[in-house]
């Protein structure tokens, strides 16, 4: 018996670290997420894995992307994307566990994987190194990462390559070209409803966007905007909204469906009435500060 117990250990310790070495091969280097702290870059995982995709369909890809700092990023923008990505941001190092809880209750309720729980140093990592493609392996890389940057970059450093970097429609790359694609204009000019339209694309950009589904962009928006005003950002009493949240609308990294019309290279500019204006406690985020309705723990 003893024998038996000892080959189980050491079968397990070999296997375990047979997994701790296969995670490890697909990490990048320490040195090179510590270099995000000032080199920004100008490709990731994800936009490789979009290119792939699209030679894969025959199509020539395209990247539109521009990079802006935090002083020329609207601050509604930065607000409508912390209160639906990411509320604790400032609170945590890189994963939300509460959020992780709810989004497994929700799940094994709906038996889908409707919601992701992922913070945004957690996408950040994703996008960078990744790409959207599902797998245990892929989370528990994506984990080491995000403690990699919470621990090398400031929040402010890790928000910038967030709203710079993240998908935002086919093609189109991170918040400067998102307000000019989607809304014509530079994102430090976003109003609050299109901060809130662009905040509502981020789960499922190429699906959930105003020209694929309107109406489903529509209803997500509204919901960014409620939520807006739950942590303070806006007056609560927004677009007549009420007190409960409208429903979520698309699953994170939900793949188009068959034949779905992927959006054109065109500009659109949808808008959405805002009923209050900006609350005047919503503090304004400079590049070297943090944006939250209260301030980061020391």
């Amino acid at each position: 018996m003893r024998r038996l117990a000892v080959g189980a250990g050491l079968a397990a310790l070999t296997l375990l670290a047979a997994l701790s070495g296969w995670v490890g091969l697909g990490l990048p280097s320490r040195a090179e997420v510590r270099g995000l702290a000032k080199t920004s870059p100008t490709s990731t995982r994800l936009m490789e894995q979009r290119e792939e995709e699209a030679k894969a369909k025959g199509r020539r890809p395209r990247v539109a992307q521009s990079w802006v700092p935090l002083s020329g990023v609207s601050r509604h923008l930065i607000h409508a994307v912390l209160a639906s990505e990411d509320q604790s941001f400032f609170g945590h190092g890189g994963v939300d566990w509460k959020a992780v809880e709810e989004s497994i209750e929700e799940n094994v309720e709906r038996r889908r994987f409707a919601r992701g729980g992922s913070t945004i140093t957690q996408q950040l990592a994703k996008n960078l190194y990744f790409g959207t493609r599902k797998s245990l392996v892929r989370k528990a890389r994506e984990l080491v990462v995000t403690r990699w940057l919470e621990a090398d970059l400031p929040k402010s450093r890790i928000l910038a390559l967030y709203l710079n970097l993240i998908e935002w429609g086919d093609g189109v790359y991170g918040c400067e070209a998102a307000a000019r694609r989607w809304y014509g204009k530079p994102a430090s000019d976003l109003s609050i409803a299109e901060a809130a339209g662009l905040a509502a694309m981020i789960p499922n950009p190429r699906r959930l966007n105003p020209e694929v589904n309107p109406a489903r962009h529509e209803r997500a928006t509204r919901r960014v905007l409620w939520l807006m005003g739950q942590a303070g950002y806006i007056g609560r009493d927004v677009a007549g909204l009420g007190a409960e949240p409208p429903p979520e609308t698309a699953s994170e990294d939900e793949d188009l469906p068959a034949g779905a019309p992927e959006a054109p290279p065109s500009p659109a500019s949808p808008s959405l009435p805002v009923a209050s204006p900006p609350s005047p406690a919503a503090p304004a985020v400079p590049d070297s500060a943090p944006a939250s309705p209260t301030p980061p723990p020391g």
